[in-house]
């Protein structure tokens, strides 16, 4: 019997040209029933919602369809089904997913319909120096959105179908009006996380946060021990105040984050930043790509090499297999490491990805490739305290304005967004047969070759790329 994977099933029902068509209209914001109407047909499918509008509820009928083929994909009764999508997120994601696969078909790797995530830098003002901060922070920005505008912002998002919103730095904390904004954009259906050094996180300030609407707390741990970190971060004391921030997010039950940026400074006391983790009872550990933007571009020395990166990513590999922490990277080429590692192994395979870890066998795995690797420009923007947008955090390239250029528009046909989502474009790697489930980093690839097309220089099958970065480092 002929084997259907789980994406020629996406491309059979809901990706056909005709469906697609049909999809379009369905997956715009519904100005009467104030959602997108794939979530107002969920809420009606839920039993959360009793009546929408006409439109809505044809809608309901094709998002019932596709609910029920995707939960027998998953193994999941119609029961289980309706009470995960009573989760508002879960709604939010599927509404974009499905506007997604309207408006760009079923791709490898796929692109949502709107972004999943918006990483926001609200300001560039920050308690701490950090040796590799992207965005050169320290004192806060002259063109910072004001509060009235920042709302403009996330209205312009929420209508758009953002499902996260992240708001980072600088330091979000020291923004006065920070927990204003949270606190809006949490209200508008948005799922709001806060990247953070969390040494300004006392009890009373947690209680704030969550007061405020912030489930998710991302936090910067770049050592297992004072030395380590306080020298990367720049100031004295701030491992202590930070451990004291994890902790105190920790009791307030906020999803926890802790994040490492891997240097030469740090990378051989990663095991012990994860022992400290489990220690802590976190949610996640993240390790985090260095990328030569920012103040980063100063110590490009301190990248690892690709054989160094290999052996790490290995190492988070096994050690996932037995944390009580779920271990992600940004580093794409982790989901490769993962595949090779259990090549013939027939158990679930654990794909890592940016976000989750999904378990997937048989026929699922090929949505691996479908997830894929780098999120830049496919499921996530980043934005500039002035409301710039760019493909990511770490990309600094402008590609519009919040305020003064159609959100949409930009996530349907920018032309660099465009080629981020195009793997098969990246020089080298575009002949990969892991492309689709790694791609390289592509800011990385800007940060070293001002080229975004460019091999990765830290995967290990780009070794020759690696020692051209270092011959220039060499004659600078």
């Amino acid at each position: 019997m002929k084997t259907v994977t789980a994406v020629s099933m996406l491309k059979s029902t809901i990706g056909n040209p005709v469906v697609r068509n049909i999809l379009k209209p369905l997956s715009k914001y519904c100005d009467k029933d104030g959602k997108n109407r794939v979530e107002v047909a969920i809420e009606l499918y839920t039993g959360q919602r009793e009546d929408a509008c006409t439109a809505c509820k044809v809608a309901a009928v094709l998002v019932r369809k596709v609910l029920i083929k995707g939960g027998e994909a998953f193994g999941l009764s119609e029961e289980e089904i309706k009470e995960k999508f009573k989760d508002s997120y879960w709604a939010k994601a599927l509404a974009s997913t499905i506007k997604g696969i309207a408006y760009f078909g079923v791709r490898r790797p796929f692109t949502a319909g709107a972004p999943y995530q918006v990483v926001w830098d609200v300001t560039t003002a920050c308690n701490l120096r950090c040796k590799h901060c992207y965005s050169t922070s320290g004192k806060k920005g002259k063109d910072e959105l004001n509060t009235e505008d920042a709302k403009r912002a996330i209205d312009i998002m929420a209508k758009a179908g953002v499902t996260i919103l992240a708001f980072s730095g600088g330091e979000p904390l020291v923004r006065p009006d920070i927990f204003e904004l949270t606190r809006y954009a949490a209200d508008k259906g948005m799922y709001v996380a806060m990247a953070t050094n969390a040494t300004l996180i006392t009890k009373e300030v947690a209680k704030k946060m969550k007061e405020a609407g912030v489930q998710f707390a991302q936090i910067s741990l770049d050592g297992a021990t004072p030395e380590v970190h306080d020298e990367f971060r720049g100031v004295k004391g701030a491992f202590e105040k930070t451990v004291r921030g994890i902790k105190n997010c920790v009791e307030e039950g906020f999803f926890v984050e802790v994040s490492t940026t891997a240097t030469r400074f740090n990378y051989k006391q990663i095991p012990e930043i994860i022992d400290l983790c489990e220690e802590l009872k976190v949610n996640w550990f993240m390790v985090y790509n260095f990328v030569p933007t920012g103040r980063g571009r100063f110590i490009v020395e301190n990248d690892l090499t690709p054989e160094e990166r290999e052996e790490l990513l290995k190492m988070l590999w096994q050690r996932q297999k037995t944390s009580t922490v779920q271990i992600l990277s940004t580093a794409p080429q982790f989901a490769r490491v993962a595949l090779q590692q259990e090549e013939n192994s027939v158990n679930e395979v654990v794909i890592p990805t940016h976000f989750y870890n999904p378990k997937l066998q048989g026929q699922l795995l090929s949505l691996a490739e479908f997830i894929g690797g780098c999120g830049a420009g496919r499921f996530y923007l980043a934005m500039r305290p002035n409301g710039d947008l760019q493909p990511c955090v770490f990309f600094p390239v402008k590609i519009g304005n919040i305020l003064k250029d159609d959100f949409e528009e930009i996530w349907r046909h920018n032309k660099l967004l465009e080629e981020l989502r195009n793997k098969d474009l990246i020089k080298k790697c575009g002949s990969c047969k892991y492309r689709y489930y790694c791609g390289g980093c592509r800011a990385r690839a800007y940060g070293y070759f001002n080229d975004h097309l460019a091999p990765d220089p830290g995967c290990i099958y780009n070794r020759e790329f690696f020692e051209k970065v270092f011959e220039m480092v060499k004659e600078i």
